[in-house]
C-alpha cells in the first residue's frame, strides 16, 4: 500500500524556535487512517496527515493488518511534525475487535502471529459458540466473523497452536502501538468493553472466558484511559527528532474517543452517533436492561469506566453501496419517495440488527438519477438510524434527549434533515469539528478544556414532511417491524 501522505494545514510555525507544542494523535480507522497535530493547550487542530487503511494476505493465508505500513508510514509523519512543531504527547485511538499477539522477545514488532483481520470468517471455529459467556455476564452480542475478539483468539490458538503458545501478551490495537513506541504493555477498558467477550461491565473485570481458557496470565496491568505509559523510546526520539520528554498516553477505542467531549461538557442523557465504516450509537445515561442481543445492541465501555448501551449497524458501508457519485438533496429524497423506491436491510452482513436479512432495493431504482441514488443511500441510513434509536431509546429519557451526530454523516447535509425531520421531539446537532476521534482522545491528556463546545454543535432544522412520514411507515411495514 502506498504511503503517500495527504495533508491539511491550518497553521506553520515560522522556525525552530518558536514551535508551539502539540499533542499528536494515531487515529486508525478500518477506512482510513489519521495523525493529527493539536496544541497542546487549546486543542486546536494544526495539521492533519492521512492514509487509506487496508488489509493483506500473509504467510499464513489469513487477511491480516498492514503492520509494517502503518508503523512506516506513522514514523514518517511523526518526522514531517517534529520539523514544525514540539510533540509533547502521543495519544492512539483506533476501531475495536483488533488484537495482538505479542511476545516482546520477537524483536520490535514483537508479534508472533500476524494481526488478523476482523471481517475474516472464522471456519471450523464452531467450537467456540459454546465457550463464550452468556450475554447476561459480558452484554456482547454473537456477532460474525471476528468481530467477537475472543473469537478471533480461540480460532488463532486452534489453527496455530504452537506460535500462539509463543504469546506472551494480550494487546488491544490501541495498546499495541503504545507498546511500539514507550515500551510499556498495558491494558485498558474502552477496547476490552467493546463485544470482545472478555469483559464483565458489572464487575468491572475480566469475564469467566479468561479463566475458562487460561489466558488471564497473558493479560497486561490495565491502566486507566489516556493515563501516561512512559517517554517515547530514546531511539525513536533521535530517530524521529523528537524530545526525550515527549509522553505516550494509553489509548482508546474510536467510538469512546468520540464520547469524551460530551461526557465532560453534557447533562444525561444524550446520544452521540459515531459514523465512519461503522454507525454507532452511544446512548449515554440509557439503561442496560433493553439490551436485545438478536439486534446488534450491546454495552460498550467508557473512558471512565461507565457502562453506555449501544446499537450499531455498518452505515458508512452501506452507504458506499447505494450511493451515487453526486450528493443528493431534498428535492432528489422528494422524487425517491414519490417514486416508492425503498432500499431494505441489510447491505453489509457483518452487523446491525437486520445483519442475518439480504438487502435488496425496492421499485425501479434504475430510473433514478445519479443524485437521486444518494438520496436513495440517505433515506436509507437515515431510517436505520431512526429505527435502531427506537431501540435503544425504549421506555428511557433517551428519546428525549439531544443527538449528536459526529464523523462522515455529519458532514452530510440531506442525512441530517432526514433524521432531524424523524425525531422531531428532539434537537438534532451537528457536529462541525471534523475531528471527533482525534479531539476526544486529546482532551484525555488533561492538558486543556474545551472552551468553545456549544459552538462546535449546530442544531439542525426539523422539516415537517408527510411524504416523509409515510415513507418510514411504508419502509417499517416492509422490513415486518410496525
Amino acid at each position: 500500500m502506498s504511503t503517500t501522505m495527504a495533508e491539511q494545514s491550518v497553521s506553520l510555525s515560522s522556525g525552530p524556535n518558536d514551535r508551539p507544542a502539540v499533542i499528536v494523535v494515531l487515529d486508525i480507522g478500518k477506512t482510513n487512517i489519521k495523525l493529527g497535530a493539536l496544541t497542546l493547550q487549546g486543542g486546536h487542530c494544526l495539521r492533519t496527515l492521512r492514509r487509506a487503511n487496508g488489509v493483506e494476505t500473509g504467510v499464513l493465508g489469513y487477511p491480516q493488518v498492514d503492520v509494517e505500513g502503518i508503523w512506516q508510514w506513522l514514523l514518517e509523519g511523526l518526522a514531517q511534525l517534529a520539523q514544525h512543531y514540539q510533540i509533547a504527547r502521543i495519544g492512539i485511538t483506533t476501531h475495536g475487535a483488533t488484537v495482538a499477539c505479542v511476545n516482546p522477545a520477537q524483536g520490535e514488532e514483537g508479534l508472533v502471529l500476524p494481526i488478523l483481520d476482523y471481517e475474516h470468517v472464522l471456519e471450523g471455529n464452531d467450537a467456540y459458540r459454546s465457550l463464550r459467556p452468556d450475554f447476561d455476564e459480558t452484554l456482547s452480542p454473537a456477532l460474525p466473523a471476528g468481530l467477537n475478539l475472543a473469537a478471533q483468539l480461540h480460532w488463532l490458538a486452534q489453527q496455530f497452536p504452537q506460535l500462539f503458545a509463543d504469546c506472551r501478551a494480550l494487546l488491544m490495537y490501541p495498546q499495541y502501538w503504545g507498546w511500539r513506541l514507550s515500551g510499556v504493555l498495558a491494558g485498558e477498558r474502552t477496547s476490552l468493553g467493546c463485544h470482545t467477550d472478555l469483559w464483565n461491565p458489572s464487575r468491572n473485570d475480566y469475564s469467566s472466558l479468561l479463566d475458562r481458557l487460561g489466558w488471564r496470565a497473558l493479560m497486561p496491568e490495565i491502566l486507566p484511559t489516556g493515563a501516561v505509559l512512559g517517554a517515547l523510546k530514546p531511539a525513536l526520539a533521535a530517530q524521529l527528532g523528537i524530545g526525550e520528554d515527549c509522553l505516550v498516553l494509553n489509548g482508546i477505542h474510536d467510538s469512546n474517543a468520540s464520547l469524551v467531549p460530551h461526557l465532560q461538557r453534557r447533562q444525561q442523557p444524550f446520544t452521540v452517533i459515531s459514523s465512519g465504516t461503522w454507525t454507532v450509537m452511544c446512548g449515554v445515561g440509557g439503561e442496560l436492561a433493553h439490551l436485545d442481543r438478536h439486534a446488534d445492541m450491546l454495552c460498550n465501555v467508557d473512558a471512565f469506566g461507565a457502562a453506555v448501551p449501544c446499537i450499531r449497524f455498518m452505515g458508512g458501508r452501506e452507504w458506499e453501496q447505494l450511493s451515487g457519485q453526486q450528493p443528493g438533496d431534498w428535492q432528489d429524497a422528494l422524487a425517491v419517495m414519490a417514486a416508492e423506491v425503498l432500499a431494505l436491510p441489510c447491505f453489509a452482513p457483518q452487523g446491525g440488527p437486520f445483519q442475518q436479512r439480504q438487502g435488496r432495493v425496492l421499485g425501479a431504482p434504475e430510473q433514478l438519477s445519479d443524485s437521486e441514488r444518494s438520496a436513495l443511500a440517505a433515506l436509507y441510513c437515515a431510517l436505520m438510524t431512526d429505527y435502531c434509536l427506537r431501540l435503544l431509546g425504549q421506555s428511557t429519557a433517551l428519546d428525549q434527549g439531544d443527538i449528536i451526530v459526529e464523523g462522515s454523516f455529519a458532514s452530510n447535509p440531506l442525512y441530517l434533515q432526514l433524521l432531524a425531520s424523524l425525531r422531531p421531539q428532539q434537537r438534532v446537532l451537528q457536529s462541525i469539528d471534523s475531528t471527533g476521534t482525534t479531539l476526544g482522545t486529546a482532551l484525555l491528556a488533561g492538558t486543556f478544556t474545551l472552551t468553545d463546545y456549544d459552538q462546535q454543535l449546530l442544531q439542525v432544522p426539523s422539516q415537517p414532511c408527510a411524504e416523509l412520514q409515510g415513507y418510514r411507515q411504508q419502509w417499517l411495514r416492509m422490513i415486518r417491524v410496525d
